[in-house]
């Protein structure tokens, strides 16, 4: 694992070009700490910066930027290709000789002899590059199917900036950073800001699936590239992002050619795949471990990680002492099942806080999941330990695990028939009580409830419900779940959104199932932009390599082939997963409501946490600054301090924007 950055610029004479490239390098040591190399040519202005985490291939030849064996590509790479010793195989029998055994070489030399495109067809891995063709004169840039791994790239004042953060573009002096006020917007809705944006005007995240093109003619002339990828019937006009891997693709393809055998032929596949992409996955030269927070995909990920280990697997979890919140002791006793040599730390607020003012350092731009603090923490604690970690990402988008799946299908199932007026009336009955009282009366009736109804915090699910009753449709629904501010450019000072991919799903995706179709905007966005986003970040900002073997695109692809009924049954999710898990796990141990990994936030923005949030929703400073208009935002804080609601997702993300925006 690494981090790389670089640019094309012209205009610099070599000694001020190798110091922004160190400069560069430094911003990203936390990514890589054990390494640093730097690669310019004069003649065409192409500058490379790498740091380097050494996890497989630990000597000196694993060294970059580093050149193919004809001296023909130079590349600096993040990530890890996990079947490269089968491509290596391959690729000795086409008479390739090595300099050594990194993944990194061996990607080098499948581009020598496959080209782009095919060789990132062929790799299984997460990763982003930078890859300069010396003879061709094109810039490549390329990103893993899912997103695992981050690369940015845009134009500033004539200069091609391109790299693993934020922070290492800004050490270019051609850099303005103009913020972005779409992408304001969009962070208000979703607390993230959505591919291909980033929180700065001319700067965009590369899709995942996704490489893009840059001829040297292009960069001369300081041609931009059109941000989203490029369309079918284009005739290749415009420089765009073009897929190698499409996700609606395998959606569409996995509808159209389902698994047709039975549930028991299913599950045995499925649990074949699962084996193969947690073994692959734990190929290190270095100390490895897992996630375990005691659910069902980080203990199906250790399970299968123990059964395949001749010795205890280190596994980690993150505890806290405020009730609603803690997993550490579903983890404990999953663990001690397991044999894994388990270690846990409990935490109490003052540490969680502590991390706070760290957020805008880490993520670069606002970022307001506010599990950023525990999956911190937890890296933090797995790093004292072992270099690289597996985490079970990815099963809920993959298998249908989250609850708001239920929640939309229930809630259109049953309001499409009920008049508006009537639903509006409903909606203000269950307003009346306070969250609070609401978790009181479900507190009290748990025992007589069924287990779909025992959820955590229904208080506030309840007032969101409310808010959704007047729908008209199940794209309204799923958008105003997933939304933290239901009407956000109405409190950003010339604020506007796009439409995105979600109305595209909605209209045009062939798979027509409700669920399916969450599943997959989940995938598209939620999960590369939230998920694997937070897990990026927080990781290597400890220099710890994150592996998500959930998310092996063939167990993706297959995943797709799966009918909707093998994955949702009964009333949860994950049916097929279950059953593969109970084999190693008891159920007792591992079936309970979902929690999620977060952290009391609406607590401490009434307690320890109130001081910095009035600072930072200060009234005066929020019309001094001019991005938000005031009052919603005081209302509802005024409303979460009395108790009277619990505003405390879409106060994060405006407290989260104000962190980042004082941290600049």
């Amino acid at each position: 694992m690494c981090g790389f950055g670089g640019f094309y610029d012209s205009l610099l004479p070599a000694d001020r070009a190798e110091h922004i490239l160190t400069k560069m390098a430094s911003r990203l040591v936390h990514r890589g700490p054990d390494d640093q190399g730097i690669w310019l040519e004069q003649e065409t202005g192409i500058h490379l910066a790498h740091r380097r985490l050494a996890v497989v291939d630990l000597s000196a030849s694993g060294h970059q930027p580093m050149q193919s064996a004809s001296g023909r590509y130079v590349i600096v790479f993040n990530g890890e290709v996990y079947n490269y010793q089968t491509l290596r195989t391959e690729l000795e029998q086409r008479g390739t000789q090595w300099r050594g055994h990194s993944d990194t070489e061996v990607l080098l030399a499948g581009i020598e002899t496959w080209g782009v495109d095919e060789t990132l067809r062929r790799c299984v891995g997460m990763f982003a590059l930078a890859l300069w063709d010396r003879k061709a004169r094109v810039l490549y840039l390329a990103r893993d199917r899912l997103g695992e791994k981050p690369l940015y790239y845009g134009w500033m004042k004539g200069a091609f900036l391109f790299g693993s953060e934020l922070k290492a573009l800004k050490v270019h002096p051609a850099w303005q950073g103009e913020i972005d006020r779409q992408a304001v917007t969009l962070f208000m809705r979703h607390n993230y800001i959505p591919t291909p944006f980033s929180i700065y005007k001319g700067i965009y995240k590369l899709p995942p699936g996704c490489f893009l093109a840059m001829p040297w003619e292009a960069l001369t002339t300081g041609k931009a590239p059109f941000p989203f990828p490029e369309k079918e019937g284009t005739g290749g006009q415009m420089i765009a992002p073009r897929a190698y891997w499409s996700a609606w693709e395998v959606v569409e393809n996995g509808g159209a050619a389902p698994f047709r055998g039975s549930d028991e032929e299913a599950i045995a596949e499925l649990e074949d795949r699962l084996r193969e992409a947690v073994t692959g996955k734990m190929v290190a030269d270095v100390p490895l471990g897992a996630f375990l927070s005691g659910g069902i995909d980080s203990s199906m990920v250790a399970a299968l990680m123990q059964a395949h280990s001749s010795q205890p697997v280190k596994t980690f979890s993150i505890g806290f002492h405020e009730q609603g919140y803690n997993e550490a002791v579903h983890a404990a006793q999953v663990a001690h099942y397991l044999g894994t040599d388990h270690t846990e730390l409990y935490i109490n607020p003052q540490e969680a806080i502590a991390v706070i003012p760290q957020l805008p350092i880490i993520y670069d731009e606002p970022f307001a999941d506010s599990s950023q603090i525990p999956t911190f923490l937890v890296s933090q604690l797995a790093r004292q330990h072992v270099t690289v970690a597996l985490s079970g990402d990815g099963g809920d988008e993959l298998l249908g695990g989250y609850n708001r799946y239920f929640w939309c299908r229930r809630i259109w199932s049953t309001v499409r028939r009920i008049p508006r007026f009537a639903r509006q009336i409903a909606a203000q009955g269950l307003r009346i009580p306070p969250p609070r009282v609401w978790n009181r009366v479900f507190a009290s009736a748990g025992p007589f409830l069924p287990a779909r109804l025992r959820q955590v915090h229904p208080g506030d699910k309840l007032h969101k419900l409310a808010a959704i009753l007047a729908s008209d449709s199940p794209a309204v629904i799923y958008e105003q779940l997933i939304s933290q501010w239901q009407s956000p450019s109405s409190i950003v000072i010339h604020g506007s959104e796009t439409s995105g991919i979600a109305d595209k799903v909605w209209s045009h995706l062939a798979v027509t199932d409700l669920t399916e179709r969450m599943m997959f905007l989940d995938l598209m966005t939620y999960l590369p932009d939230d998920i694997l986003t937070k897990v990026d970040r927080a990781s290597m900002a400890v220099s710890l390599e994150v592996r998500v073997p959930l998310l092996d695109h063939r167990l993706v692809e297959f995943a797709w082939r799966l009918p909707v009924g093998l994955k949702v049954r009964d009333g949860a999710g994950k049916w097929m997963l279950r059953q593969i898990l109970h084999r190693y796990v008891p159920k007792e141990l591992v079936e309970r409501p979902k929690m999620g990994f977060g952290v009391p936030i609406d607590i401490w923005l009434r307690g320890p946490l109130r001081d910095w949030t009035e600072d930072l929703l200060d009234e005066s400073k929020l019309k001094r600054e001019g991005y938000f208009h005031p009052g919603p935002i005081r209302k509802k804080w005024e409303e979460h301090l009395t108790g009277r609601r619990n505003w405390q997702y879409p106060l994060w993300c405006v407290l989260m924007f104000q962190a980042w925006l004082e941290a600049q």
